[in-house]
């Protein structure tokens, strides 16, 4: 504390308690018994209209009785007063309770456990590959049909997709199991992430991802923006012109995605990606587009250099990396002042 006492001479109150983490309440009083020696800190008096001893341990007593014991201060207090008592306000009752440690859910809860962030980072494709489930609208209301899709994180590209007429843990298993073997995964090399649906973590994934060498990892309950990237992949699939309000059977809709996903992965120019398509990027291919974007732009600026103002156009960079959850830096620490 005499520390924060000379630094505070400096640069102030303020900013020497925020340096040393000292509450400035904690310096004043620091500051009063160093002026004031062996002087004892003057006693708070009570309020002349606070309850006295007697009564807060009469309306303890009357809160532990079994008449109230089970009932909350507010069934307490209306109680009283429709028997024309009146002992205390009800957050006065609130206030000896807590002063008891006696406030708290009466009701047995569950605690949920605290989930970890997941925090994921794709450098190359085939590292980390996102997957879900969505429901495709059947002929009738409350008929559905399910789309399984996998995606890689980092070129956007579909490895593996499946439309079935149910959500199933085995279904799942044959899809990811397939999808692996078709792209060559090697053990531990991959990450898979979904959300906290029943297929997602069901025992018959998790052997199998086990037995793939493939890390397995999951969102957040309740949270969308752990798995970014298969909830915009499916806002891209919604959202195209052709995509039917309802498919009228399971043909209907494999046909749709048997069309839509060579489109997705080989003409969708993707924002995320450099305005790449992700078979480019996925298949090392990005390099040599871009390269010849270039060339083009850089004719351009030849044949007009008067249009481009402040610089040659380039195209757009493909991003070095894709994060599920990217940490936020460190806060620096503040420096010692001299």
């Amino acid at each position: 504390m005499g520390a924060a006492q000379t630094l505070s001479i400096e640069v102030g109150v303020r900013p020497a308690c925020g340096a040393l983490k000292v509450s400035r309440s904690g310096f004043y009083r620091f500051q009063a018994r160093a002026k004031a020696p062996g002087q004892e800190p003057q006693q708070r008096s009570s309020h002349p209209r606070a309850l006295s001893s007697d009564e807060q341990q009469g309306i303890l007593e009357l809160l532990h009785g079994d008449r109230f014991v089970d009932l909350a201060p507010q069934e307490v207090y209306a109680t009283l007063l429709d028997e024309g008592s009146y002992r205390c306000s009800i957050r006065t009752m609130y206030r000896l309770l807590e002063a008891n440690a006696e406030v708290r859910e009466r009701r047995d809860q569950l605690r949920h456990p605290a989930y970890q962030k997941p925090e994921l980072l794709a450098t190359a494709p085939n590292q980390v590959w996102s997957w879900d489930i969505t429901k495709l609208l059947g002929p009738v209301k409350w008929t559905y049909f399910y789309l399984y899709v996998i995606l890689d994180i980092f070129s956007r590209y579909v490895v593996g997709w499946m439309v079935a007429s149910m959500e199933s843990a085995a279904l799942a298993q044959r899809l990811i199991r397939e999808t692996c073997e078709k792209q060559m995964i090697d053990r531990d090399r991959l990450t898979l992430h979904a959300d906290r649906g029943s297929s997602m973590k069901s025992k018959p994934v998790a052997l199998l991802l086990a037995d793939l060498g493939v890390t397995k990892t999951h969102s957040r309950p309740h949270i969308s923006d752990d798995n970014p990237y298969s909830e915009a992949q499916f806002k891209t699939l919604k959202y195209r012109p052709d995509f039917p309000k309802r498919f009228g059977c399971i043909e209907d809709a494999r046909s749709f995605c048997q069309n839509f996903f060579p489109w997705y992965n080989t003409e969708h120019r993707h924002s995320g990606i450099g305005l790449l398509t992700p078979k480019a990027v996925h298949y090392g291919l990005a390099k040599d587009v871009i390269r010849a974007r270039e060339e083009v732009l850089r004719h351009a600026y030849d044949v007009h250099p008067e249009r481009f103002v402040r610089q040659r156009p380039m195209p757009p960079a493909l991003p070095a990396a894709a994060w599920i959850n990217k940490p936020k830096p460190a806060l620096q620490s503040v420096g010692t002042v001299h």
